[in-house]
């Protein structure tokens, strides 16, 4: 025997990792270096001896068709608890690749919070403090706050010729925020809000719509747009929530303008306002053309107005028979009667509210939070932008709509 070589029992799996010919006895002599080696592999692995017998450490990650496993495949391939997993790194030594796996030892719970969520955007936005005093008496059933076409990153004079000009940026949106956050407090008259944003939230992606051809003027890129969207709605629910023992979030995700990018901001605001008012903000993120909602004996019909890809023609400001036909279908398809049945929508950037055309359902039509684009100044007129904000009743609702 060489001077300095010494014999080890090792088991096949941690043998082919160190690359030496497997025998029957699974006992080798290992050169001083070898050992060092084999040491090293030894302790990177010792984590999992604790819970697993020493003949499972270092099995190999090479799948039997050849590929790697993931860490979830692995752990079932070998019997692992892949629930138990703490960490993982994926090493080899000697090209043979093999799973290096920390686990919670007995009795540790695995820290859902090891990354505070909340923390990320807590000192980046603030509540708004209302000027105006809340209402202390709460009569109504509930409240609703509804805003659509927000179309952030929308360039509304991006030669600097539009007709009437405009500036449509972050501290422009903020401005309002700050307007809807004071109007809603003031007007308050119940501890329940409900919150209806019917669309367009986003003006496009990549300087495009949704459904792609048509090119918009942005001042914004995809990450400003994100950023600026996410914080305008954590900040509205975060100021309104300390005046509102409950808030309820509708947010359409399919339109025409928005379309995945809505939704990917929406998706984020739901994890967020979800966690930081456990059990007391509710958001649903609608993806569908077309959706309800009943609060009490009341049935809210939501949509933007056009979809993300199919419908070429869009519901218009003013109802024709086809489109009453299709709004009734879809009462009837979803046995809506009986309620009072309220149709809501964005999409035409206008205000007008309809009660009269159809016996069954009242038609609305809710302005842009945005000032006309340089396509609607050009094709058009200057637009007015709003915000609506409702009490309802038992029997009877108010209506207070804010126009810039």
């Amino acid at each position: 025997m060489k001077q300095g070589n010494k014999k080890f029992r090792i088991s096949d799996d941690n043998a082919k990792i160190l690359g030496i010919n497997i025998n029957r006895t699974k006992r080798y002599r290992l050169k001083p270096e070898t050992q060092k080696e084999y040491e090293k592999l030894m302790q990177e692995t010792k984590s999992i001896t604790p819970l697993y017998e020493k003949k499972k450490v270092g099995f190999t990650a090479i799948s039997p068709n050849g590929g790697i496993m993931d860490i979830e495949t692995y752990c079932k391939y070998w019997k692992l608890d892949f629930d138990k997993v703490k960490s993982f790194k994926l090493v080899s030594h000697t090209g043979v690749p093999y799973y290096n796996v920390v686990f919670y030892e007995s009795g540790e719970e695995k820290a859902e919070n090891e990354i505070d969520f909340l923390k990320i955007f807590e000192s980046k936005i603030q509540p708004i403090l209302p000027t105006y005093k809340r209402n202390e008496q709460d009569n109504a059933d509930f409240d609703r706050l509804v805003y659509t076409d927000v179309h952030i990153g929308m360039n509304v004079n991006p030669d600097g010729y539009s007709l009437y000009g405009g500036i449509w940026d972050e501290t422009e949106l903020n401005k309002r925020l700050k307007d809807i956050v004071n109007y809603v407090v003031a007007n308050a008259k119940s501890s329940k809000l409900i919150i209806h944003e019917l669309g367009d939230f986003m003006d496009g992606w990549d300087g495009f719509t949704t459904r792609g051809g048509h090119a918009l003027p942005q001042n914004m890129d995809n990450q400003k747009a994100f950023d600026v969207g996410l914080r305008f709605k954590i900040a509205l629910v975060s100021s309104l929530k300390n005046h509102y023992n409950e808030i309820q979030c509708v947010n359409i995700c399919n339109d025409n303008h928005a379309g995945s990018f809505g939704y990917i901001v929406n998706s984020a605001f739901k994890s967020y306002v979800e966690l930081k008012y456990l059990g007391s903000v509710e958001v649903i993120n609608q993806r569908k053309f077309m959706d309800h909602y009943i609060v009490d004996k009341r049935c809210f019909i939501l949509t933007h107005g056009k979809d993300d890809k199919s419908l070429k023609f869009g519901f218009k400001p003013i109802l024709d028979s086809n489109q009453i036909e299709k709004i009734k279908n879809y009462i009837d398809e979803n046995k809506l009667h009986g309620y009072k049945i309220e149709f809501s929508k964005g999409d035409s950037h206008q205000l007008i509210f309809d009660s009269s055309t159809s016996k069954h359902f009242e038609y609305q039509n809710f302005g842009p939070l945005s000032p006309p684009s340089n396509w609607i100044q050009t094709n058009f007129q200057n637009s007015i932008s709003s915000f609506t904000f409702f009490n309802y009743f038992e029997s009877q609702k108010s209506q207070h709509n804010f126009i810039y």
